[in-house]
């Protein structure tokens, strides 16, 4: 089973000690997954505005979060 799956079931498990701790999992897990495609849309010629339209952000909190990289 992958991380990510075996952590998607974690967070729905009825102790909330596993739980959140799966959610937080989950959650370094996406930051990591995204930092990945903006480096590969950013490689492939995409611009911080069609990186922002996809993530469902503005241009300026994309290009703030991942800019620097």
């Amino acid at each position: 089973m992958s991380e990510a799956t075996q952590l998607a079931s974690a967070a729905g498990d009825r102790d909330p000690r596993v739980g959140l701790r799966a959610v937080a999992g989950l959650r370094r897990l996406l930051e990591r997954l995204e930092a990945v495609q903006v480096r590969n849309a950013r490689m492939q010629g995409w611009s911080w505005q069609e990186i922002a339209t996809e993530l469902g952000v503005s241009r300026q909190a994309v290009h703030k979060k991942h800019g620097r990289a």
